[in-house]
């Protein structure tokens, strides 16, 4: 399935095996990771399109499925479960209504997911008229050719997600070799840095960035020093925490920024990095606060990123913060997936 502006298997969870090490050698398989192309599997040689969605019965008394995310790397076999995917995310309702694990309702159906990478909840709007669920529709997301049917996320508690703490160094700015950054954890941990300290305006394309061979080494050592300071320890192997770039809008928006996953930038923008920056936005003495000014809750703090814009609804619902954006998603292929685990041939339905 395509959610959002990503790609990848959809898997009920008991399709795949229970124990972690060989669940993660069955996607390694599948994607086929380890060759640039993933010339072996479903994966299409880039971070956006080599993700998995697993989904399953809830585990949290709030909710009504669970969901486990995978963003299994391209050309390292390596399967990540530490972080959240929003795009992925926008699946999970609608598969869950079409393989029976909630009941569709005569017009919309709300989806409690409990994601289990990070503790979250995720309340997932799902159009579903006669009880099914339909893709087609007239919303449009940048990064995505044509419309679809909306797929509203409300992200219902999101500071912390990883680390507890909405500032996890303690601090809405903290120095790292020199230059200020913030960190922030609000349904993803974020690193967030004013482009013009690295010498960039925030404006520059993903090939651009991707290039800068020597910007990339630095920023990586920013970042694997910020994992540190957040509590998160050795972050060298994993993809959080997310550098994020920010610079003054150049079109009419709240911010620009680039997000980074974290070895390449993203063509696009994450759902879940674009909640964190719309809750740092509007955290009082982070860079993101400073950069667009002091606003009440609720706020519209619209990103522009390489592939348009992206907006996020940031409010407060008693004490705990939430955030909102708007997705589509689509169906590409139903059927059965092949893998091959120490030279074992193993079929799953996909």
């Amino acid at each position: 399935m395509r959610g959002g502006t990503s790609r990848g298997p959809v898997f009920l969870s008991t399709d795949l095996p229970v124990d972690p090490d060989l669940r993660d050698e069955v996607l390694l398989s599948i994607l086929g990771s380890g060759s640039e192309l993933q010339i072996n599997g479903l994966g299409g040689g880039n971070p956006l399109t080599s993700k998995v969605a697993i989904v399953g019965p809830p585990t949290h008394p709030d909710a009504d499925v669970d969901y486990l995310f995978a963003q299994v790397k391209v050309v390292e076999r390596v399967v990540d479960t530490s972080p959240n995917c929003g795009n992925m995310l926008s699946t999970v309702g609608p598969f869950a209504i079409e393989k029976g694990l909630v009941v569709g309702q005569a017009d919309r159906t709300r989806v409690v997911i409990h994601n289990v990478n990070t503790g979250q909840l995720v309340a997932a709007t799902v159009q579903t008229p006669k009880g099914k669920p339909v893709y087609d529709g007239d919303t449009v997301i940048d990064g995505v050719p044509g419309s679809g049917a909306p797929v509203e996320l409300e992200f219902l508690g999101v500071a912390g997600a990883k680390t507890g703490k909405l500032l996890p160094t303690g601090s809405a700015i903290d120095m790292i070799a020199g230059v200020k950054i913030s960190c922030i954890d609000a349904a993803m941990p974020l690193v967030v840095i004013e482009a013009s300290a690295l010498g960039k305006t925030g404006s520059e394309t993903p090939a651009e960035l991707d290039a800068d061979r020597a910007f990339m080494d630095r920023l990586e050592r920013i970042r694997l020093e910020a994992g540190r300071l957040m509590g998160l320890g050795d972050v060298s192997d994993l993809v959080i925490p997310k550098p994020v770039l920010i610079g003054h809008p150049q079109n009419g928006g709240t911010i620009t920024a680039r997000y980074f996953m974290p070895h390449a930038c993203h063509k696009a923008f994450a759902v879940t990095g674009a909640v964190g920056l719309g809750t740092a936005c509007g955290t009082p003495g982070t860079l993101a606060h400073r950069l667009v000014g002091d606003a009440s809750l609720p706020r519209r703090v619209v990103i522009e990123h390489p592939s348009g814009r992206i907006e996020v609804a940031i409010d407060r619902r008693g004490s705990a913060a939430t955030a909102a954006v708007l997705r589509t998603t689509k169906p590409i292929l139903e059927g059965i997936a092949f893998a091959q685990v120490s030279g074992r041939p193993v079929i799953l339905a996909a």
